[in-house]
């Protein structure tokens, strides 16, 4: 007799942030998902760090400002030290400088702590899938902002994997990116990972901060 499909696993979230009645508001909101889990929330940088390592979560819902540290400063450590990890910045009024740093240091996107519960319920759904959390029209006003480097070597990527990093830099997402190949979502997921492989990037938007450093986008 064969075995029934296995449920496919919740999604694991760490909420990092200071503001404890916000996080415990979006904890139980959260928690009311049926394909989510929360599986910590801390108040501060080093007690995030050290529940990444112990809850092994899929999301972190980072803030910006944290007591004991700047929220962009915590998005690599946190990656190195969860592999797969994505990184979602809980953002209020953050200027352009620090969501371009953000993006370069590997966040998945950004969420605006004045949207609604669904939009942030639908972000970290996003991010789980490993799509861009960022508007196009934010995409085109910051892409310009990141960093050339022109000692850095240029990898090498097929061409259809440049098709789709061309794709990515307007902000589409796997199927809009897929459709418009007249290819399977799978195809294009696929073609993603290779490019961040190459690249050794963690994020779409880290994929497209390297990219634009390397010169590998049109016009960078």
């Amino acid at each position: 007799m064969e075995s029934p499909p296995a449920a496919e696993q919740p999604i694991r979230v760490l909420i990092v942030d200071d503001h404890e009645m916000f996080a415990s508001s979006l904890s139980v909101v959260l928690e009311a998902e049926q394909d989510i889990i929360v599986v910590g929330v801390a108040t501060s940088a080093r007690a995030g760090l050290e529940m990444a390592l112990g809850t092994l979560p899929d999301v972190v819902l980072l803030d910006q400002r944290l007591p004991d540290a700047d929220g962009v400063s915590v998005i690599r450590p946190l990656l190195d030290a969860r592999a797969g990890l994505h990184v979602v910045m809980v953002t209020g009024s953050a200027n352009d400088q620090v969501l371009v740093t953000a993006i370069e240091a590997g966040a998945a996107g950004f969420v605006d702590k004045t949207r609604s519960v669904g939009e942030v319920v639908a972000a970290v759904r996003s991010a789980a899938a490993g799509e861009a959390l960022i508007s196009p029209a934010m995409l085109a006003r910051l892409l310009p902002r990141l960093r050339r480097d022109d000692r850095q070597g240029t990898p090498s990527l097929s061409q259809r994997e440049r098709a789709v990093l061309e794709l990515l830099a307007q902000g589409l997402t796997n199927p809009e990116i897929a459709e418009r190949l007249t290819l399977s979502v799978h195809t294009v997921r696929n073609h993603v990972a290779n490019i961040s492989g190459k690249l050794g990037a963690h994020s779409k938007l880290e994929v497209l901060a390297i990219a634009m450093r390397s010169g590998l986008l049109a016009g960078s």
